[in-house]
C-alpha cells in the first residue's frame, strides 16, 4: 500500500506507520512535529495540522490509503480548538481524499461517542449516537465519525474503528500521567465500585487497522461501518491501573474518596479553570468521575467475524513487555 497515517507522531499513529513499513508498505506520516526514529526506517514524515487544508490535500497526494487516527483529546479545552481538529480536519481529510483520488480511508474513532453517561455493558455498533455529549471530544469525533461514514461511496470506502483504552509500551500520554499522579499521591479511587472497562493492546489495535484497510473496497462488508475493538477481556478498573503501576515499579492505588466529593472537587476545579481561563486540564472533571464510575465494555464480534480479526495480546503479557519497556527506556 501506498498509505497515509495522520497523527503518525501520536502512539497509536506511529506504531502504525512503523507495522505498515515492516510489511514494506510505501508510508507517509503526517503531525506537527519531527520524527527522527521513523524517518531513520524509511517513513516520508510531512510537517503540518490537520486544519490546514492546503497541507493535508499535499499529504495525500499519491496515496492510495489514508488512517486519519489525528485528533485532538483530552478532558478540557475550548470547544472550537476540538472542532478545529477533530471535525474540520476531518472535512480537510476527506476533501483531500476525494480531490487527490485516494481509494481507502480508515478514520480512528472512539466508542465515547455512543457514551450516555451510565454503564456501558456488552455494548454493541447499534448503540446509537447519544442526544447530548458530555465531553467536547466525544462530541466533535461523533460528528467526525458520522461524516466519514457518510463519505463512503464506491470512489472513497470508509470504514471507522473504535479502540477502546489503547495501551502499551511506546505510551507516553497515559501511562506517564498515571505513574506521576500515583508518585504525587494524587491518585485516588472513586467511590465503592471497581467497573468493568475494555482495553486494548497497542499491536491488536494496529492490526485491526491494517486489516481494515487491506479488505476496504466498495463491496466489501466493512464499508460505511464502525466497529468497536478491544481486548475481549474486560477488567475491573482499578485492577488495570494496579497492573499499569505494578510495571512500573508503584505500589497499588489505596487512597479513596466518595463518589459524591469526587463530582464537587471535579465541579468546582471546572469552575476554577473556567473564570480564570486556563488551558492547562483541571486535576478532576465531571466527565472523568463518570468515565472512572461506569463500566465500559463492549461487544467485538463484528470486528471478528467481518474484520477477520482476533486480539491476540493477553494483558498479562502485555504488561509484562510494558515493564521491560519501562525499565529500558525510560529515564531515571
Amino acid at each position: 500500500m501506498r498509505a497515509l497515517v495522520t497523527g503518525g507522531g501520536g502512539f497509536l499513529g506511529a506504531a502504525l506507520a512503523r507495522r505498515l513499513r515492516e510489511r514494506g508498505d510505501e508510508v507517509r506520516v503526517f503531525g506537527r512535529g519531527d520524527y527522527a526514529e521513523l524517518e531513520a526506517i524509511g517513513i516520508d514524515c510531512a510537517r503540518g495540522d490537520v486544519a490546514d487544508a492546503r497541507a493535508v490535500l499535499a499529504a495525500c497526494d499519491d496515496r492510495d490509503v489514508v488512517f486519519h487516527a489525528a485528533a485532538k483529546i483530552g478532558l478540557w479545552g475550548r470547544y472550537e480548538d476540538y472542532h478545529a481538529v477533530n471535525v474540520e480536519g476531518t472535512k480537510n481529510v476527506l476533501r483531500a481524499c476525494q480531490e487527490q483520488g485516494v481509494r481507502k480511508l480508515v478514520f480512528t474513532g472512539s466508542p465515547s461517542v455512543v457514551f450516555h453517561g451510565g454503564d456501558m455493558d456488552g455494548v454493541d455498533e447499534r448503540a446509537p449516537y447519544p442526544a447530548k455529549f458530555d465531553s467536547f471530544y466525544s462530541q466533535t469525533k461523533a460528528l467526525a465519525e458520522r461524516m466519514v461514514l457518510a463519505a463512503d461511496h464506491d470512489r472513497l470506502s470508509t470504514v471507522s474503528l473504535r479502540p477502546h483504552f489503547i495501551w502499551g509500551p511506546g505510551d507516553r500520554h497515559l501511562l506517564p500521567r498515571v505513574v506521576a499522579r500515583r508518585k504525587a499521591g494524587r491518585l485516588f479511587r472513586i467511590g465503592d465500585d471497581n467497573k468493568l472497562v475494555d482495553t486494548i493492546y497497542v499491536d491488536d489495535a494496529v492490526s485491526a487497522h491494517v486489516l481494515a484497510a487491506i479488505q476496504l473496497s466498495p463491496l466489501s462488508e466493512i464499508a460505511g461501518k464502525a466497529y468497536f475493538l478491544s481486548g475481549g477481556d474486560p477488567r475491573p478498573f482499578w485492577d488495570v491501573v494496579n497492573l499499569m503501576l505494578a510495571a512500573a515499579g508503584q505500589p497499588p492505588v489505596e487512597k479513596r474518596i466518595p463518589k459524591g466529593l469526587a463530582y464537587a472537587l471535579a465541579a468546582a476545579s471546572e469552575g476554577t479553570w473556567g473564570a480564570l481561563r486556563l488551558s492547562s486540564e483541571p486535576p478532576l472533571t465531571r466527565f472523568l468521575v463518570g468515565a472512572l464510575t461506569t463500566s465500559h465494555w463492549f461487544d467485538i464480534s463484528a470486528a471478528k467475524r467481518e474484520l477477520g480479526w482476533e486480539p491476540k495480546v493477553r494483558i498479562e503479557d502485555g504488561m509484562a513487555r510494558v515493564a521491560h519497556w519501562i525499565k529500558t527506556s525510560w529515564a531515571h
